[in-house]
């Protein structure tokens, strides 16, 4: 999986960063962050390809003339630019409660103040067939249609949210489906008082969160970039 190989290459690029302060690593594990960046588009067939362009395996000038076969915009990739592949994301929705009720700042400051990043928006009035789509896992429980005709009665703010531990925690963040059985400080547990009206979801898995963002987003919906407050809440300087 292509979120495997980032990884791979992200933990070797930042030990090399943190081994010298000489330019040739610093730009050696910039070029391995951004061959794993290629890999993941499809871009090279394995992070060795670096090397067989390269007439000195072993030099800094022999890394330097395979890097500039690489478009300029990705070998100087940064280094918390390669961390971020290492984030999640997680689907989460407003339900119409919510968005009647004027809950939108409110549920997005949470989200931020947490530290995570918001990496796609929208505000939809779902069809009852896309609610459908979207509750397929309840199509067998008897408030199924209840559930779809709720979803699709009104706006629903969808977005993506992108950090480490985004689904687990996000989970957290909203409380449990019964806003009387939600710890306080939840989402729920604040806000919300009973099950049909519950105002936010959110994916309970990595599957799910995959999922879901593909039914409500194109893939040119969802946005990578970097955040200056990455480097206090993780560390990246």
């Amino acid at each position: 999986m292509s979120y495997q190989i980032c990884r791979s290459a992200s933990r070797a690029a930042r030990s090399l960063l943190s081994a010298s302060k000489g330019s040739a690593i610093l730009f050696e594990g910039r070029a391995i962050a951004a061959i794993a960046a290629n890999k993941s588009r499809g871009r090279y067939s394995s992070l060795s390809s670096l090397y067989e362009n390269a007439s000195d395996k072993t030099s800094s000038n022999g890394w330097l003339s395979a890097a500039l076969t690489l478009p300029a915009a990705v070998y100087m990739l940064q280094e918390k630019e390669a961390h971020a592949a290492e984030f999640e994301r997680t689907f989460i929705a407003i339900k119409p409660d919510g968005v009647q009720r004027g809950l939108i700042a409110e549920i997005i400051s949470r989200f931020e103040r947490k530290g995570y990043k918001l990496v796609a928006i929208k505000l939809v009035i779902p069809t009852n067939d896309f609610a459908q789509k979207h509750y397929h896992d309840l199509k067998e429980r008897p408030f199924f249609s209840g559930l779809c005709d709720f979803l699709s009665s009104g706006p629903v703010l969808a977005m993506v949210w992108e950090g480490e531990g985004v689904i687990k925690y996000g989970r957290k963040l909203i409380g449990a489906t019964d806003p009387q059985k939600s710890e306080p400080g939840t989402i729920r547990g604040d806000l919300a008082v009973v099950v049909g009206r519950n105002i936010i979801h959110g994916s309970d898995g990595p599957e799910t969160a995959e999922e879901e963002i593909s039914l409500w987003f194109s893939p040119n919906e969802l946005i990578s970039y970097s955040s200056n407050a990455e480097k206090w809440i993780y560390g990246v300087n």
